[in-house]
């Protein structure tokens, strides 16, 4: 069974450099598969997930360099849960793309998180990723990260 992100993946014009990074982004979160999700990223980039501090970032200055992004693959995205995401609109202009969707991981021990998501996906002449920020409520997530 296609999940709701294959199934819109399939039916996106994926010609905007932004927007095909931002699908491909949460693709590869939902497929686990880190090498490709910081591939996507150019060498000085930033991830601010969320924007702010929070218990994923408490100084709020995000990830910086692939090196960070990594860091924060392995500390967070890394986790064993399941993630689906569901794009409800998505808007591609100029060297960016905003979207908004639905994140609903799925713990081991059987909790849902469902996470309501707008994220800011920037890229650069080569379509690498320059910047994500995300913006959500970090406090209806797991805490114990």
């Amino acid at each position: 069974m296609k999940s709701a992100l294959q199934r819109q993946w399939e039916a996106l014009d994926t010609t905007h450099p932004a927007q095909r990074a931002s699908f491909l982004s949460l693709w590869h979160s939902r497929e686990k598969n880190k090498n490709a999700w910081v591939n996507l990223y150019a060498d000085d980039a930033i991830v601010e997930d969320p924007v702010g501090p929070s218990c994923f970032d408490p100084t709020g200055a995000g990830y910086r360099g692939k090196i960070a992004i990594a860091q924060f693959w392995d500390r967070f995205m890394g986790r064993p849960q399941r993630s689906e995401f569901e794009v409800i609109q998505s808007f591609p202009a100029g060297d960016e793309c905003a979207n908004h969707f639905i994140g609903s991981h799925y713990q081991p021990d059987g909790t849902v998180y469902v996470v309501p998501v707008i994220s800011v996906y920037r890229t650069n002449s080569e379509g690498k990723l320059l910047s994500m920020r995300a913006y959500w409520n970090a406090s209806t997530f797991d805490q114990s990260a």
